[in-house]
């Protein structure tokens, strides 16, 4: 199946790790979303879409990536990184996706570390995250999404 992984990581990576992770197991390509034609994503069977999260939601980049792209008939996942590492942020990239014709096959979430605002006052918060525990269940993440 040809895939590919879009992803903005800025600040300390922890986006680019999770992507790179879950590419290993997939065997996928793997972009920044600034590299990417919006064109050429219709060349995919599945496409992964991920970012840090800032102020609960994802970077710019990737939304607008999501926004210019055509009309896609492609399975998607979802993933993330911040500093809280849920999933229930994923819901307006979700349903954007999903009216752009793709069908989500999963999401994923860790936590990352944050140095935003605050944050950098006390050193930030899950320093060392993604950690090898995190990349292992991008890993087992990127197995179930049965490629």
């Amino acid at each position: 199946m040809k895939s590919l992984i879009v992803y903005v990581s800025v600040e300390h990576g922890n986006t680019e790790k999770v992507a790179k992770a879950i590419s290993e197991v997939l065997g996928a390509e793997i972009k920044e979303a600034k590299e990417v034609d919006p064109q050429a994503l219709q060349n995919y069977e599945l496409i992964g879409f991920g970012s840090g999260i800032f102020f609960s939601k994802f970077h710019a980049r990737l939304l607008q990536l999501v926004t210019e792209m055509p009309q896609c008939n492609c399975k998607a996942f979802i993933f993330s990184t911040s500093g809280y590492g849920n999933t229930n942020v994923h819901d307006a990239l979700r349903k954007e996706l999903e009216r752009k014709g793709c069908r989500i096959v999963g999401d994923f979430a860790c936590k990352g570390w944050d140095t935003y605002k605050p944050f950098k006052l006390v050193g930030g918060i899950n320093k060392g995250r993604p950690n090898e525990d995190d990349l292992a269940r991008g890993r087992e993440f990127a197995k179930s999404l049965g490629n």
